[in-house]
């Protein structure tokens, strides 16, 4: 997820509005005070370049106080590694520069690559490892005697930024991650009752689409805000394990609603009034003002719903048919997932009353594994190739016509090329960062090159710029412009050069400019020509990754928690979410795939459990293992346009031939299982069959 995103989800009330809130003026102040105090901190020392200072404020400014700390503590991380890395690849390489260069555009490949391996703000400090290297070890050329002392003021001015904004943010009207978890957490619950209102009222699908996209992003918000919420406080982190946990179950109740809807009937006796239920229960939750300030009537009701969908049911008589045992397993199945869906909703509660009152005794759940995430390693070699042999390319000409301005141009193409690689649509991401730097032009002209020369002083600097950046601010607070407006005031500051001394000399002011601008618009070109992405086949790489995970499932001999799977599952989801939307509509199908994707691996978790169950008969298990392997074979072999497996029809059989035998209720949980099994992988075939392309 990247922090434009992140940011968007957090400030979601920003998207509808055109006006700036108080919360994006508190934003503006504190950021534009930020700055002015790291610059004058920087004029006090006398660092070479005070600007950087004040830039790394505006890079590492943020919403919310832990995004501050998470991104300045990886910033700084990032730094200090390239600066290692120019140190040692000048001392080593800075006597022959062609062969400087070629080093240089590796490590940038390297770096990049892990990059693309990690998330937010972890894959921000690789990469920013790679081009700090590029910053240090080109203005070394031809003297690496000096590459320490840049190192070293590189790493004072950055880490002066992150120190003046991580302490105003943490201290100046803070807005905490602790906080923003919770707020999200409660409007998620909110929306989950609008999707499945609308979902047991037949609502629009375009709405519903919408809302289901929404709730599976705010999944992976929610795990981003947790690690953030850490390092605003450590004794958030009792807190973090129900977060962590509700994450899972907030995508357990999507998938059962989402189940419900598709396989209503109306004319099933025994489900009406359980569906007729969890609607008015859920339509009463989303239109009460204040609902979840108080979860326990709710909870109880909840609990209530499910115990009551998990009662033996008014069945048919049992006259031997097929028909009647049709009906008795259709009815268990529905009636299962309405449980589902109440129990999930239930724990989802309860995972926002963990985080409002959190217990002080250490919690068991701390052995729990970690999150697993979805690496997407064709892509990071795609990505590395790319950015290293963009930025060679770029030094080569550099070197060959010996324009000094040119190595401008070098760092921009390493940083855009890096530092945009792995972004769902790099192309957008590096134009905004184009247009910004062109608006940002005329700006830093007129106060750097007229205004300041005439009138010198802090003062001044301050009266002439603080108009400017706090719009610029304004702009980076709310999700629609934060792309351009933070470009425009990094490269602002970058263009304005502020020193203690300001003086009238275009010539360099243009040329610099000049050499920014073209290295962006190269960079643009290598995402646009150099080996450009399918979001198809990146869509096709984690559909059969979430296909071979229920393999896994299917056939492993450890069964692995169901928070473990639920875990990896969302991950996957929200990888797919970038490169769904990128393709428009007839995306929809692959992200309803990948929620019946859970469905299905919930409901092996349950087959696999019930195998392990005493009161289950031999022949029975029995079955049972022969139906997963099967449903193993469709998920790793099956393609589109094959016909139809055995898979869905032996499930079928097997419930109906299960509920014939026996009427105890465990029996006929796992004629549920099999049945919605086979509902949902009929429901997404393409989905469920291997290389749609």
């Amino acid at each position: 997820m990247t922090w434009t995103r992140l940011k968007e989800l957090v400030e979601t009330p920003l998207s509808g509005l055109t006006q700036p809130t108080r919360s994006d003026w508190i934003f503006a102040l504190r950021t534009v005070s930020a700055g002015l105090i790291a610059l004058l901190v920087a004029y006090a020392l006398k660092l070479d370049h005070p600007q950087w200072a004040m830039m790394t404020v505006f890079i590492v400014a943020q919403p919310v106080a832990g995004m501050v700390l998470a991104k300045g503590f990886y910033r700084l991380l990032g730094t200090l590694a390239g600066g290692l890395a120019a140190v040692g690849i000048t001392s080593l390489f800075g006597a022959n520069p062609w062969l400087l260069v070629s080093v240089l555009a590796l490590w940038i490949g390297v770096c990049t690559l892990v990059s693309s391996l990690l998330r937010n703000p972890e894959a921000y400090g690789a990469a920013l490892a790679g081009y700090t290297a590029m910053i240090i070890s080109l203005p070394a050329l031809g003297q690496p005697h000096i590459v320490v002392d840049l190192a070293v003021a590189r790493c004072a001015e950055i880490a002066l930024g992150i120190v003046c904004a991580g302490v105003t943010s943490r201290l100046i009207l803070p807005k905490l991650a602790a906080d923003a978890i919770i707020s999200r957490l409660k409007r998620s619950i909110l929306d989950l009752a609008e999707y499945a209102g609308g979902a047991f009222s037949n609502g629009d699908p375009a709405s519903l689409a919408a809302l289901q996209r929404k709730l599976i992003t705010d999944a992976q918000t929610l795990a981003e805000m947790r690690t953030y919420a850490r390092l605003e406080a450590p004794s958030f982190a009792t807190r973090a394990h129900p977060v962590r946990r509700t994450i899972g179950q907030l995508l357990w109740a999507l998938s059962a609603a989402r189940a419900l809807h598709s396989h209503r009937r109306p004319k099933n006796a025994a489900l009406i009034p359980m569906r007729s239920e969890l609607k008015a229960f859920v339509g009463e939750l989303a239109a009460t003002p204040g609902a979840l300030d108080d979860t326990g009537p709710w909870v109880a009701r909840l609990g209530a719903i499910a115990s009551k969908a998990r009662e033996m049911p008014d069945l048919p008589n049992d006259d031997g048919s097929s028909d009647t045992a049709e009906d008795k397993v259709g009815t268990i199945t529905r009636l299962t997932i309405a449980g589902d869906f109440a129990e999930a909703l239930k724990q989802v509660m309860r995972g926002l009353d963990a985080l409002r009152s959190p217990v002080s005794r250490k919690s068991s759940e701390r052995a729990q594994p970690a999150l697993v995430v979805h690496r997407d390693y064709q892509a990071a070699w795609r990505n590395a190739v790319r950015a290293a042999l963009a930025t060679l390319l770029v030094a080569i000409f550099w070197l060959t016509t010996k324009w000094s301005e040119a190595a401008g141009t070098v760092i921009l193409v390493a940083v855009v090329s890096s530092l945009f690689a792995a972004r769902p649509d790099p192309v957008q991401s590096a134009w905004g960062f184009f247009t910004g730097t062109l608006i940002a032009l005329p700006f830093a002209f007129l106060v750097g090159q007229v205004a300041l020369p005439a009138l010198p002083g802090f003062g001044w600097f301050t009266l002439l710029v603080v108009p400017i950046l706090v719009p610029a601010a304004l702009g980076m607070a709310n999700p629609r412009h934060v792309g351009v407006a933070t470009a425009f005031a990094i490269n602002f500051l970058a263009f304005l050069s502020p020193h203690q001394q300001m003086i009238y000399d275009p010539g360099p002011f243009f040329a610099g400019s000049a050499s920014i601008l073209v290295g962006i618009l190269i960079a643009i070109g290598v995402f646009i020509v150099v080996l450009p992405a399918d979001p198809w086949v990146t869509v096709e790489r984690i559909s059969q990754a979430m296909r071979e995970d229920l393999a896994r499932l299917c056939l492993h001999e450890r069964i692995p928690r169901r928070s473990a799977f639920e875990s990896l599952a969302y991950d996957r989801i929200n990888q797919l979410m970038p490169q769904v939307q990128q393709t428009g509509r007839k995306g929809d199908p692959i992200l309803g795939g990948s929620i019946s994707a859970v469905t299905v691996g919930l409901e092996v978790l349950r087959l696999r459990h019930a195998q392990l169950n005493s009161a289950v008969p031999h022949e029975t298990v029995e079955s049972i293992g022969n139906f997963l392997r099967g449903l193993a074979r469709e998920l790793l072999f099956k393609r589109p346009g094959e016909p139809q497996t055995a898979t869905v029809a032996v499930a079928r059989e097997y419930a109906a031939s299960i509920a014939q035998r026996s009427d105890r209720l465990e029996m006929l949980q796992i004629t549920a299982s099999l049945r919605i099994i086979a509902a949902a992988m009929e429901d997404c075939p393409d989905f469920f069959a291997k290389g749609r392309h």
